[in-house]
């Protein structure tokens, strides 16, 4: 495995900082502009609350229903993609340290993401 410089690392964090709110931005877009497109011209009743829609309270809901073309879902996935880019960061800067036999920065990237982890958990594991 080839030993990575810094220059190298930081190029790859930062395209796929870029590269994931891009996608994050297409998405949540995509997702509005279909909301709107389906329901711009609804009268919105403001009289009873309804809370959020059944399914959309865990990852694997959204992900579903966005890919059963419900606008809403879309919409909260480009939500979901925007989080989960600097999780990814953290991830792809640990595997750098990793390949560059930076054992300090390996321990302290390893702490950082156990507890985003731990966080998106929900706090339970």
């Amino acid at each position: 495995m080839r030993r990575l410089s810094d220059d190298e690392v930081e190029q790859a964090v930062g395209n796929l900082l870029r590269g994931g709110v891009v996608v994050a931005a297409v998405v949540t877009i995509a997702g509005a502009a279909a909301y709107l497109t389906r329901h711009g011209r609804d009268v919105v009743d403001y009289t009873a609350f309804r809370g959020p829609v059944d399914g959309l309270n865990s990852v694997g809901g959204i992900v579903g229903h966005a890919l059963a073309g419900e606008t809403t879902a879309i919409i909260q996935l480009g939500l979901l993609l925007l989080i989960a880019t600097p999780v990814a960061r953290v991830a792809l800067s640990l595997i750098g340290f990793i390949r560059q036999s930076d054992r300090t920065y390996v321990a302290l990237t390893a702490v950082v993401l156990a507890i985003l982890a731990f966080s998106l958990a929900g706090g339970r594991f």
